[in-house]
């Protein structure tokens, strides 16, 4: 079991129903899963972009994504209805626990001048979304053989019903919340 999903079990549970005064265990809210996406525009021209992403992408979640296809036809982005614009991971269980501590105790302190990700970032539901500008302060991917620096969206996705449980449960797990 990872560190993470045995410190929720252990001792964030706990301290959520205190805190928030749930009358059982079962109401804490917990990370449901873990959503990377990321958005491939040159890919309309040079269909190779994509495969460099999707290789990425498997590098850093362990996991191979789903190809995202263009939903409506766009001419002035030269896009028509179909082709492949992206590519997305669902990570749950131990993976989701995997990814979530590299990126909160080694991705995110690389980010150059890091104050902390940004707490109003949640949907209103107990979700939180975190944009990353380049793919580089994950150890995983190797600085030389990359082509171009892509960003990419992470969403995490928690049981959570208000934004105020949710980034409680965030912090508790390390998330570094800038102080505002």
């Amino acid at each position: 079991m990872n560190r993470l999903q045995e410190r929720y079990n252990e001792e964030i549970r706990q301290s959520l129903v205190e805190k928030f005064d749930y009358s059982s265990i079962m109401q804490a809210p917990k990370i449901d899963k873990v959503v990377v996406n990321i958005g491939v525009g040159d890919a309309v021209d040079n269909s190779k972009v994509l495969d460099d992403a999707v290789n990425e992408l498997t590098l850093l979640t362990g996991q191979k994504p789903v190809i995202n296809r263009a939903k409506k036809s766009i001419a002035n982005f030269k896009l028509r209805e179909g082709m492949a614009i992206g590519c997305k991971v669902t990570l749950r269980g131990e993976r989701m626990y995997d990814f979530l501590d590299k990126l909160m105790n080694i991705a995110l302190p690389r980010v150059r001048d890091f104050q902390g990700v940004s707490p109003k970032a949640f949907d209103g539901r107990g979700n939180f979304t975190l944009g990353v500008k380049e793919q580089l302060i994950f150890p995983e991917i190797d600085y030389d053989k990359v082509n171009r620096v892509r960003g990419m969206d992470i969403v995490i996705v928690t049981t959570a019903q208000t934004d105020l449980e949710a980034r409680e449960l965030l912090s508790q797990f390390g998330m570094p919340f800038r102080k505002s």
